[in-house]
C-alpha cells in the first residue's frame, strides 16, 4: 500500500489558489457540502467544533449592529479612516475604512466611505474553508485569526472590496497613533485577512458596563465618535427607538449592491442630486 501522504499548509494554500482568485471559484468550492471536511483532513487538521460554537453562541440576538452614512453631510475630512487607522493598528498601507470621492449622475461630488457592512447573507462566510470568518448572533461578521489560513478566498468573495491582506509582519506604531488614538486591540499576525469589525470590543465591553452602544461613546466605534459633522449613526437595528433606526425610518436610505441579496447592515443617505 502507497504510504499516505497529507499536504502541508502551504501547499494547500498553493493548491487551492492555483484553482484560480475568482469570485466564481470561491462560491463554487462553497457549494461542496464536504468541502471542510475534505479540508480538515487533507491537513490533519480537527475541525474545532466545540470552540466554533462556543463563538457562534457570542453576541447577543436581542441586538443587531447596523451603522447609517449620510452622504448628504459628509464633509470628506478622512477622520473616520484616520480614527479607525488608530484605533484598531491597521498597517498604513491597508484601510478597514475607505474613502472613495465620487460624483452623482448629475456630477455633483459627493464623499463616500465604506467599512465593512456586515452582511446578513455575507459571501466571506459562505466561501471561508477554515471557518475563520463567521457571523455572530448579533449580526457581526467576525474572524478568528488563529483559524484563519491565508487563502484569501473572503477577500475574492466580498463584492465591496471591504477586506485586507496582511502580507508582512511589521513593527512600531502605525502612522495615525496617537494624534488619531491608541490601538485598542491586538495586532493581527502576517498572512491573514483582516476587516473592519465595528469596534466589536468596544461594543462587548460597553454592553457588559451597561452602556449603549451607538450611545455611549465608550461603547461606540471610533469612526463614529470622530466624525465632526455626525455623519454616522450607529447602534441596534432591532431596536426601533435607537438613533440609528430612527434616522433609517425618517430618510431616504439605499444599501451598496442590494441586487446581490447580500443584506448589509450599513445604510446610505445618498447625496443631493442622486437618484435612487
Amino acid at each position: 500500500m502507497a504510504e499516505e501522504r497529507f499536504l502541508t499548509r502551504r501547499e494547500f494554500i498553493t493548491v487551492v489558489t492555483a484553482a484560480g482568485g475568482s469570485l466564481a471559484v470561491a462560491l463554487a468550492l462553497s457549494e461542496i457540502e464536504p468541502l471542510q471536511e475534505l479540508i480538515a483532513r487533507e491537513l490533519k487538521l480537527e475541525l474545532p467544533e466545540v470552540a466554533r460554537e462556543a463563538a457562534a453562541q457570542s453576541g447577543d440576538a436581542r441586538h443587531r449592529w447596523g451603522m447609517l452614512i449620510d452622504l448628504r453631510t459628509c464633509i470628506g475630512c478622512q477622520y473616520c479612516v484616520y480614527a479607525c487607522q488608530a484605533v484598531n493598528d491597521v498597517p498604513d498601507d491597508m484601510r478597514w475604512n475607505v474613502y472613495l470621492p465620487e460624483v452623482t449622475q448629475t456630477g455633483e461630488p459627493f464623499h463616500m466611505t465604506r467599512p465593512c457592512l456586515h452582511c446578513n447573507d455575507a459571501p466571506c462566510v459562505s466561501v471561508c474553508p477554515a471557518q475563520a470568518t463567521y457571523r455572530r448572533d448579533d449580526g457581526l461578521i467576525i474572524m478568528d485569526y488563529d483559524l484563519c489560513i491565508g487563502c484569501r478566498y473572503c477577500q475574492v468573495a466580498c463584492p465591496y472590496d471591504a477586506r485586507s491582506f496582511n502580507w508582512k509582519a511589521r513593527e512600531g506604531a502605525s502612522g495615525y497613533q496617537p494624534e488619531w488614538g491608541n490601538a485598542e486591540v491586538e495586532r493581527r499576525p502576517r498572512g491573514v485577512a483582516e476587516k473592519c469589525t465595528f469596534c466589536i470590543h468596544r461594543i462587548d465591553r460597553g454592553l457588559a458596563q451597561g452602556l449603549v452602544p451607538g450611545v455611549d461613546r465608550p461603547a461606540t466605534p471610533a469612526c463614529v465618535n470622530i466624525c465632526p459633522v455626525q455623519a454616522r449613526i450607529f447602534g441596534d437595528l432591532n431596536d426601533p427607538a435607537s438613533p440609528v433606526s430612527q434616522a433609517i425610518k425618517s430618510l431616504p436610505t439605499f444599501r451598496l449592491r442590494e441586487d446581490l441579496g447580500t443584506e448589509p447592515n450599513v445604510y446610505y443617505v445618498p447625496p443631493e442630486g442622486m437618484a435612487l
